[in-house]
């Protein structure tokens, strides 16, 4: 969603939730997220990607609005460090977006 100098990621459900990317259970602090842009008017422009940080850099604990952890047991597969991503009002700065293809007026 379209804010004031920025974006707000919000993943409400389970299904808005990002799941299995390697690295990112325990050891990624910045994430690409594509996430449906929704802008000021109510219109969904569709998925954009942004970056995102995860994790404050001197501590490496999750930051404010962020969910982040390991999916657990793999079957066969467990020393590969699958996660799981959820925001709650995570706010972003507009330099964020990845825009080589696409732009966002003020």
């Amino acid at each position: 969603m379209l804010r004031e100098g920025g974006f707000v990621l919000h993943s409400p459900t389970p299904t808005a939730s990002k799941w299995w990317p390697g690295g990112l259970g325990k050891t990624a602090t910045h994430a690409v997220v594509m996430a449906r842009l929704i802008t000021r008017d109510g219109v969904d422009r569709g998925p954009h990607a942004f970056i995102a940080q995860l994790r404050e850099a001197s501590t490496h604990r999750p930051l404010p609005g962020v969910e982040i952890g390991d999916i657990g047991p793999k079957l066969g597969y467990n020393a590969v460090d699958n996660g799981f991503l959820r925001f709650s009002e995570v706010f972003v700065p507009r330099r964020a977006m990845l825009a080589a293809n696409a732009r966002v007026d003020a």
